[in-house]
């Protein structure tokens, strides 16, 4: 069985901030955070490196260590990650998101922006 849910972090240039996610689909949603098309935390801090994800078979599984690794100390969050990855390097590479996909996805959000009227509504 292939791995249906993902639990990862993203971070900043720098290190200084950590978003903790889950997902069923890691590479779109690395590239969604990578585009920064989308407003919100990552996109507000650029949170635009994957450096550390676990892989599990149910989706219930990662919600709940994702809501665990939320109420992890700081430290112990950079001890997991150190242990997979001393180097803090973007793992996106090797998940296999491309520059051509962030790009895609970007568009794709201004194309759906764009079709919203103020309100956040369809025409």
């Amino acid at each position: 069985m292939t791995a249906q849910a993902f639990v990862y972090f993203m971070s900043n240039a720098s290190h200084t901030t950590l978003y903790v996610g889950v997902t069923n689909n890691l590479v779109r949603r690395v590239a969604e955070h990578k585009s920064l098309a989308t407003p919100g935390f990552t996109a507000k801090y650029r949170c635009t490196k994957l450096v550390y994800f676990e892989e599990t078979d149910y989706m219930l599984g990662a919600i709940a260590r994702e809501k665990q690794l939320k109420n992890w100390k700081r430290d112990w969050k950079n001890e997991l990650i150190a242990k997979t990855n001393p180097d803090w390097r973007d793992l996106s590479d090797e998940i296999g998101v491309t520059d051509d996909l962030v790009r895609q996805i970007a568009g794709q959000a201004r194309n759906d922006a764009a079709g919203r009227n103020s309100a956040g509504r369809a025409p």
